[in-house]
């Protein structure tokens, strides 16, 4: 059946049995390129083959089955029709392009990861670059709920201690608790928060049951923690430990003109800045 197919198909076009096989569906000839386009999230990714008798490599310098140069190629993602039945062109991978790092949710583990291997990658590729880190989370907690443990700040702060690039941190809504530990870890003289942010420090929160053994065990952490996070920030913000300590016994909120003075961040990025 698919011979017969193919057969109408030769016939239709004027083409021979021993002729040129006729471009598949979806693929548009011109002269001795073939491309074909294929819908991706990233917008659309154009598959073009160059028939060359010098050339025999594939587009990735792999070598190829057949005569032919494959390349691949991004082209600029567009809407054909109507918006709501294409798919999103895929935003993140342009930020993280321009070398944009983007921390838009609590951090539970997928995001750690997701953040450390992106300024592990960053590093790799150039170690002289600025990463660029805007922030808006709520730490471990949200609505007094823990959704993860305090080590998932602190090996993002670890990361941005370890690589090379200056990291300047940027604050677009909220930076509540270990977020606000990451906003204060950006390079010096490049922290900064838009007007209308929010920053708050406050002490670790922990929400253990169990038996009396585990809960003297899970104290005991929460102070190693707590201790850790007041070195950080006093480091930071150039205050003493004992007065960090006393400032984060209870929640501390802070408009950008206040986390200044606290030493959290050094400006706030207006729109005379901007421009």
């Amino acid at each position: 059946r698919r011979r017969r197919r193919r057969r109408r198909q030769r016939m239709a076009l004027g083409m021979s049995l021993k002729g040129r096989r006729p471009p598949s569906r979806g693929v548009r000839e011109e002269g001795a390129t073939q491309t074909l386009l294929r819908p991706a999230l990233s917008g659309q990714t154009r598959w073009t083959r160059l028939r060359s008798g010098k050339e025999h490599q594939h587009g990735f310098g792999l070598p190829c089955a057949s005569k032919e140069r494959c390349v691949r190629t991004r082209v600029i993602p567009s809407l054909i029709g109507d918006a709501a039945t294409q798919p999103p062109p895929d935003l993140p991978s342009f930020l993280f392009k321009e070398r944009i790092v983007y921390l838009g949710m609590t951090l539970v583990p997928s995001v750690t990861e997701l953040l450390v291997a992106q300024f592990l990658y960053l590093q790799f590729e150039d170690p002289q670059k600025p990463i660029y880190f805007y922030i808006n989370s709520t730490g471990t907690t949200k609505e007094d709920d823990r959704l993860a443990y305090d080590a998932e700040a602190f090996a993002i702060l670890d990361t941005l201690n370890y690589i090379k690039n200056p990291v300047y941190t940027v604050c677009v809504g909220t930076a509540w608790g270990e977020a606000a530990m990451l906003l204060a870890a950006g390079e010096k003289g490049h922290r900064a928060a838009l007007p209308s942010s929010t920053i708050m420090i406050k002490e670790p929160v922990a929400l253990k049951r169990g038996q009396a053994s585990d809960l003297d065990l899970a104290r005991l952490e929460l102070r190693e923690v707590r201790d850790e996070v007041v070195k950080t920030l006093a480091k930071y913000t150039e205050r003493t430990v004992e007065q960090v300590s006393e400032d984060i016994r209870r929640p501390v909120y802070m408009k950008p003109e206040r986390a200044i003075e606290y030493g959290l961040i050094d400006k706030i990025l207006e729109e005379s800045a901007l421009q």
